[in-house]
């Protein structure tokens, strides 16, 4: 039943939670991956449950997801356990966090600028072996006599 009014958020100890399995399905991550970014401070200690199973909650989801985000960047494990000691320090490390993303999106925006110079050599290559081929082909179908002159 839905009045169009926005729900209160549930206490944190009240959300609903993900298993380890149910993170690693929705992420791409393993269980040892996901068990190695705690170890190695990437992610906050888990939540467990009364068996001592980790439960994750929807904000270390999307911790992990901006996690990703950085790697798939380029970033560094070493810099992202720093990016995340930072977070983890709270609001009075925001100026060092937004210094890091800003350092960060800068090298990116290089590497992409490189990526785009490197496929642009490859396509010439590629346009280079398809006019090999297209040449190649007509020399082979031309009929003797073709270039007789009445």
């Amino acid at each position: 039943m839905t009045s169009g009014q926005p729900r209160e958020p549930l206490p944190r100890d009240r959300e609903p939670t993900l298993t380890i399995a149910q993170v690693a399905e929705r992420t791409g991550l393993s269980h040892d991956t996901l068990r190695y970014y705690e170890k190695a401070g990437l992610i906050e200690r888990v939540g467990r449950s009364t068996g001592n199973q980790r439960r994750y909650q929807a904000a270390d989801l999307a911790w992990l997801e901006f996690l990703l985000r950085l790697r798939g960047t380029g970033m560094s494990i070493a810099d992202m356990q720093r990016f995340a000691a930072l977070r983890a320090a709270g609001n009075v490390t925001v100026a060092d966090r937004l210094a890091m993303l800003r350092e960060h999106r800068a090298e990116l925006a290089e590497r992409i600028r490189a990526l785009r110079r490197n496929a642009s050599v490859l396509d010439d290559k590629i346009d280079h072996y398809q006019r090999l081929l297209l040449d190649e082909h007509e020399i082979e179908h031309e009929q003797p006599g073709s270039d007789e002159t009445t």
